[in-house]
């Protein structure tokens, strides 16, 4: 008597601590500003390789976008244009397309010529694990990992606001 109750609530305890671990799996995780960035590994369009614990030990700006995505392309020119001016000072801006279409995304290059660095990522795994579920997101990440700043929706990239924050993430 006295095992099969210890059975029966030892069964009970794990049945518990397995809907425990798989509702806690089935929650995306969502990164914010102060969380260490999720690792990643691409190898660009420009032929380098990019990780988030190694990209030249600059200030990384990660930015998911799409081509089919109208903030996305009215924001290009501006995120063009600082990588232009503070790559030089210790930025390194990498935008990763969720395209599924390769020739649209390729064609969309060709047009616009980015100085910055550009993958893709028709799966989406990399918006994923930082999970983004709208573009275009952007994250600010330090040489240590840590998320700085989280940038939701499209923006001007040269606002004196924010690239004063960007001179004091660089001191």
């Amino acid at each position: 008597m006295k095992l099969n109750r210890a059975l029966i609530v030892l069964v009970i305890a794990l049945a518990i601590a397995l809907v425990v671990v798989v509702a806690s799996t089935l929650q995306p995780r969502i990164v914010e500003a102060g969380d260490t960035a999720p690792d990643f590994k691409v190898v660009t369009d420009q032929g380098d390789t990019i990780t988030r614990a190694q990209f030249g030990g600059k200030l990384l700006v990660l930015n998911f976008w799409a081509t089919w995505c109208p903030p996305c392309i009215e924001e290009a020119p501006s995120l063009d244009q600082f990588q232009r001016e503070y790559g030089p000072k210790g930025v390194v801006v990498v935008a990763v397309s969720i395209d599924r279409n390769e020739k649209l995304y390729r064609q969309f290059l060709a047009r616009t010529s980015p100085s910055f660095q550009t993958f893709r990522d028709p799966s989406a795994d990399i918006s994923e694990s930082y999970g983004t579920f709208q573009i275009p997101e952007t994250y600010i990440i330090d040489r240590s990992g840590k998320v700085l700043e989280k940038v939701i929706s499209n923006q001007n990239w040269m606002d004196p606001e924010f690239l004063k924050r960007v001179q004091q993430w660089l001191s």
